[in-house]
């Protein structure tokens, strides 16, 4: 083209149907805006187009998951990277702008201009095939937890409208005996009858653990209940199958669990990841798709800091010394970190030292355990810089750290 420019900025805004791209250049002016649809026949045709405004074209998208996957892998393919400006950078940017309208169109025109402006984005790579498939099982193992919790919501809240005492008596979130018994009995009638010794025979044939302890739990709670109450044939059956999915539920993340065991310990930094106390597979797992390529971060303080664990300060005035929790983190990373690191302080051992001694400064629990999630971050970027496994005692003096 005779007018082709030097640089030009695309932004896009992305969705799982279609995506709106829209390219300015280095004076806002805008060049090319249109629809994609989602499609890999239509995202090169149209890469075709904007790849022909100009020499150097820099990409900017407001989705880094699922939804923009394709879009960013074609990018890739042709050479080109993308960087990440969140949405909430978009909604704040939006009212430097005219006009008052939310669409496609003018959000991906304020993604290009907040790209044009700003040079700080982080870069979206394409991930390797171990990370896809790692953050796919454990997205899909977050989903599942997540159904697991609402049926159990959901299981006690109509078990109490029949049988309170009973939903009293067990935590059905971690005993499997008793979600087994829901599957056969229910109610105070029902749980009588049966009696001691043939309920206790009737558990323990389906591998039920403490058979005769859950039977006698059962049976007391069913002599503390005398009366029928209302709609409770319907309720029982309900239960019994909220109890069956439940326990199926808990197959399926066996088996999600299973996977991602095995395939994080393909990975060739798992046995260093696995080796800090508090770290077992599906935390490695989690670890490895939110950190990203380790490269990465310079140091220990850059990953402490994208996990959210190195505060910033927000002085104003006379008002110094404050410091907050940043807003721009992974909040996925600092779980990663703040649950291994509660994990950690439940054995002996440095971690549990350290918060113990956190604890003595004053510092209340969570406050104790992120300050140990720092430094666990500082630990295990070293260890994997040094590509050597955690041991109690000889990184300690080498890192200064635990």
């Amino acid at each position: 083209m005779s007018n082709r420019l030097s640089q030009a900025w695309c932004g896009i805004d992305a969705g799982k149907g279609h995506h709106w791209a829209a390219v300015v250049d280095e004076t806002g002016t805008t060049l090319w805006s249109k629809k994609i649809d989602n499609d890999e026949t239509a995202i090169l045709m149209a890469l075709g187009e904007i790849l022909d405004l100009a020499d150097e074209v820099r990409w900017a998208v407001d989705i880094s998951g699922t939804a923009s996957a394709l879009l960013i892998a074609l990018l890739a393919s042709h050479g080109q990277q993308a960087v990440y400006v969140p949405g909430r950078t978009v909604n704040r940017m939006a009212g430097a702008y005219r006009g008052e309208a939310k669409t496609d169109a003018r959000d991906a025109y304020v993604i290009a201009e907040t790209a044009r402006h700003r040079q700080d984005f982080a870069t979206i790579d394409v991930p390797a095939q171990l990370a896809t498939d790692l953050a796919l099982l454990t997205g899909h193992r977050s989903d599942l937890v997540a159904d697991r919790v609402r049926m159990i919501n959901r299981l006690r809240d109509v078990l109490s409208g029949i049988f309170p005492a009973l939903e009293r008596a067990f935590d059905y979130s971690a005993h499997k005996g008793a979600l087994v018994l829901l599957t056969g009995y229910q109610t105070p009638a029902s749980i009588r009858r049966r009696g001691r010794s043939r309920l206790t025979a009737w558990l323990a044939k389906r591998g039920v653990r403490g058979a005769h302890a859950v039977a006698t739990t059962a049976l007391e709670a069913s002599q503390a209940q005398q009366i029928l109450l209302p709609g409770e044939a319907v309720a029982a059956q309900i239960v019994a199958d909220l109890a069956a999915q439940i326990l199926s539920l808990d197959d399926r993340l066996k088996g999600v669990d299973r996977q991602i065991r095995e395939r994080f310990r393909t990975h060739p930094q798992a046995e260093i990841i696995e080796s800090l106390p508090g770290m077992g597979p599906i935390l490695g797992a989690e670890f490895v798709v939110a950190a990203g390529d380790l490269w990465a971060y310079a140091d220990a303080g850059h990953l402490a800091s994208a996990a959210g664990l190195v505060p910033v300060p927000r002085d104003s005035g006379r008002r110094i010394g404050n410091l907050h929790r940043p807003k721009r983190y992974s909040r996925r990373l600092r779980r990663v970190f703040y649950l291994s690191a509660q994990t950690s302080i439940i054995r002996e051992g440095p971690n549990r030292d350290f918060y113990l001694k956190k604890r003595g400064e004053g510092c209340k629990h969570v406050q104790a355990v992120i300050a140990l999630a720092r430094r666990r971050a500082s630990v295990l970027w070293a260890l994997l810089r040094d590509n050597r496994t955690f041991t109690p005692v000889a990184p300690i003096t080498r890192y200064k750290d635990l």
